[in-house]
């Protein structure tokens, strides 16, 4: 497996992650558990837009990554 293809693997998972902390704070009825989902998934998505980025660098600058 190249980079390139471990960096997306962990990108397409990043954003499950993030998919799945949203279904959770919206079907929780604590507030207060609610608010610490909707944090850890403010964390994941700062992560996830970090990654995209480093998806985005690795398809245009090193080629030999695109696969």
């Amino acid at each position: 497996m190249t980079v390139g293809s471990q960096v997306k693997s962990c990108f397409a998972s990043i954003k499950s992650v993030e998919a799945t902390l949203t279904i959770l704070a919206n079907k929780t009825q604590s507030e207060e558990i609610k608010q610490a989902y909707e944090t850890a998934e403010q964390i994941v998505k700062e992560i996830k837009d970090d990654l995209q980025q480093q998806v985005i660098f690795i398809s245009t600058e090193e080629p030999q990554y695109k696969q």
